[in-house]
Formats: C-alpha cells, structure tokens, sequence
C-alpha cells in the first residue's frame, strides 16, 4: 500500500478488523484454548424484562487485546512518534472499533407454545461484509490530518481545526497518487486495458474505471457444453453451444 494514503488507512484499518473477528469467531467456536466465549455476561440481564444473558457471547475484548499485542506493538517500536506512526495506529484501533460498533444482541425464545416469557440472549459479531461496507465509508469520509504533531493530532485543514476527531474516522497523511495513469516507480498498473462494465455506475463501471478516456468493445466467441443428458447405458450426450458476449476495456 502507498505510505500515508486513505488507501493505506482503509488497508489497516479493515486488516485489524480482519484479525480481531477472525479470532474471536475462533474463540467463540472453541478452537482457541487462551479464549472461549465471554465469561463477563453469564450472570446478568434484566429479569423484570424477562430476558437473561447466555449462550456463547462473542468474546470481543480479547480479540480487540490480541490485535493491539500483534498489529500495535512492533509499530509503537519503531523511533520517534511521527504524524504517519500516530496515523497507523489510529487507523488500526478505527477497524477494532468499527467490530465493536457492530455487535448485535441475539435472542432465543423459552415458553409453553413457543411464547416469548423467557429469553436468553447472547452478543455477536456482525458479518464481516458490513464491517467492510462501514469502513469503506469511512474510507470515503477519511481526514487528512498534518504530519507535524504537537500535542494531539490535527486536521490540515486550519478552519476544520475544531471539528473533533473520532475513534471511528479513517486518517491519512499524503494525498494519493493518481491511479489512472501507469506509474512503475509507485507499482501503479493503471487502467488501461482493464475490463469494465459498461451499464455499472459502480467503481467497475466503465465510466469511472477508464477515468474519462472511453473504452473498446470487442467481441468474445464462447464455445462450452450444454443440454446434456444420460444416455442409458452408460454416457452423457451433449450438445455444443456458443454465445458471442461484448467485452468492454478501458483505453
């Protein structure tokens, strides 16, 4: 990834979300013996309500512990505290907390009939496609902040100064290079030649992906077997079907 970019940002930040939901859906499945499910909400809950903790609840702290252990320690190493170092850490902790966020509280129904008298809830993860979209919108909501620290990171923008900062939101430090345009020294391949759909105005939409430029369309001859049926006794017969499909690349 590029250094101090909101692609660098978004990179760390759903790398360690990766991380803390991957093992702490592994201790909550027993395959982990430091950990197992959340021992702090087995006694608890509202019996006024008629609900109680139980079940397995996701044992987020110590997914969350394990990820500052192994993502934050080698990075708090490194000499000096500069504007890129704070940066990495705040986006590291931005994808624990954006997990966090997203825990969710399941119920099972006790009762004569399948009546709701008695529940028994349990915390869970949210799938790891909606920490992805929330950090992808974090990602496109990212602040530039100023590479000359003080006292506490800043924006670098002098009249969003007082805007406060969140846990959340994704940081970066350099603006990003242009990644329309082949660039070898950076390792950008641009998107010259790269397959793109023409109806989509998604970022693989044609329009976005060719930045401006346009695009060819040619003609694919796709040859594969079809309608094939068991013959008795004892092979299938099938037929030869071929279908021409246009094929959109970037110029």
């Amino acid at each position: 990834c590029f250094v101090g970019t909101k692609e660098s940002a978004f990179i760390s930040a759903v790398t360690t979300a990766g991380l803390v939901h991957s093992v702490t859906r592994s201790c909550s499945a027993g395959n982990m013996t430091e950990c197992s499910c959340d021992t702090n909400l087995r006694h608890g809950g509202s019996a006024s309500e008629g609900w109680h903790w139980g079940g397995c609840s996701d044992d987020i702290h110590y997914g969350m512990s394990f990820s500052r252990k192994f993502l934050d320690m080698p990075i708090k190493n490194v000499t000096g505290r500069s504007g890129l170092v704070v940066m990495n850490l705040h986006n590291n902790e931005a994808g624990r907390q954006a997990v966090a966020k997203l825990m969710s509280v399941d119920c099972r129904c006790h009762g004569v009939s399948g009546s709701c008298a008695v529940k028994t809830c349990w915390k869970t993860m949210s799938s790891f496609e909606k920490i992805g979209r929330f950090l992808k919108d974090k990602y496109e909501n990212s602040i530039q902040i100023s590479d000359r620290l003080k006292k506490k990171l800043r924006r670098k923008e002098k009249s969003q100064r007082k805007i406060p900062i969140g846990k959340e939101d994704l940081l970066y430090v350099n603006k990003s290079p242009n990644y329309c345009v082949e660039d070898q020294k950076l390792g950008i391949p641009g998107t010259q030649g790269r397959e793109c759909n023409r109806t989509s105005e998604g970022p693989e939409g044609c329009n976005l992906l060719c930045c401006g430029r346009g695009y060819n369309t040619h003609v694919v001859r796709h040859v594969e077997r079809c309608e094939c049926k068991f013959v008795w006794c004892c092979y299938v017969r099938c037929r030869r079907c071929e279908t021409m499909t246009d094929v959109h690349t970037c110029k």
